[in-house]
């Protein structure tokens, strides 16, 4: 592992950070400065930092699944002494468990700790809540283990910000419950929860039209990509606000007068 252009050695000091990014692509950044990490390795330090404390056994068997075990615990064991050999290695061991060092930050974890805050009624930076895992867990990895972190931040991401416009909302805080819903109605644009949400906050704001528009604009979107209509429970926010008008339209069809009998004959 390298540094470019080179990194002090500085081993394990507090006062150099080490911050490990995993979404949006992995890079590793020592006292500011980039650290080349071979691909190998790059899959290493992912794991134990996605995966805490696993034991050697379990990561080597989601490093090297087709592997024997006695195999995939040989690359393992090679692949951490590679590690150790450089001052910048944010790993520690302790008998059979392995995780990152305390100096090092994850980006990852940002994001968890912004959702767990989220979830528990606090009220976050919202320029960092929208922010936090923006991009997906490691684009362009396919291993199985990848998959399914990038599928559960995912999933982590979008409640977050469903939790955190429901909570604006609910504090009469329009603009920045439609920042969040409209971030969530980005990231997945055929799930339904934020679109829904954004529908109740132009009604809690009083805009009828902003409101029916962009219930419409979701519909055409499902019928055009799913052949799917809108939930029940989609369909029912607006309930109060198209009842009468389409009472109306209704009402009007009944009472247009007939065509005279004559004219219906010569026709």
């Amino acid at each position: 592992m390298a540094a470019d252009p080179p990194v002090p050695t500085t081993g394990d000091r507090p006062d150099v950070p080490i911050r490990l990014h995993l979404l949006g692509g992995f890079r590793l950044v020592h006292g500011g400065v980039p650290v080349v990490v071979p691909r190998g390795l790059q899959r290493v330090l992912a794991l134990v930092a996605l995966r805490p404390g696993a034991t050697r056994s379990h990561l080597a068997g989601l490093l090297w699944p087709d592997a024997p075990e006695d195999r995939a615990l040989s690359s393992l064991r090679t692949a951490l002494w590679r590690l150790r050999q450089d001052p910048c290695c944010p790993l520690h061991t302790s008998g059979d468990t392995v995780r990152l060092g305390p100096v090092v930050r994850v980006d990852v974890d940002a994001l968890v700790g912004t959702a767990a805050r989220v979830r528990d009624g606090d009220d976050p930076c919202t320029a960092a809540a929208l922010a936090a895992g923006r991009h997906d867990l490691l684009p362009g990895w396919y291993d199985d283990w990848v998959l399914a972190e990038r599928e559960r931040l995912r999933q982590l991401r979008l409640h977050m910000l469903e939790e955190l416009a429901d909570h604006y909302l609910a504090a009469g805080r329009h603009g920045e419950a439609l920042e969040a819903a409209l971030e969530a109605m980005a990231a997945e644009p055929l799930r339904e929860t934020p679109h829904r949400l954004v529908v109740r906050i132009h009604l809690a704001e009083g805009n009828a039209f902003e409101a029916v528009h962009a219930f419409y604009v979701y519909r055409d979107l499902l019928r055009r990509e799913l052949r799917l209509e809108p939930s029940a429970a989609m369909t029912a926010l607006l309930d109060d606000t198209l009842g009468p008008i389409r009472q109306a339209s209704r009402d009007n069809t009944t009472r247009r007068p007939a065509a005279p009998r004559a004219a219906q004959r010569a026709r």
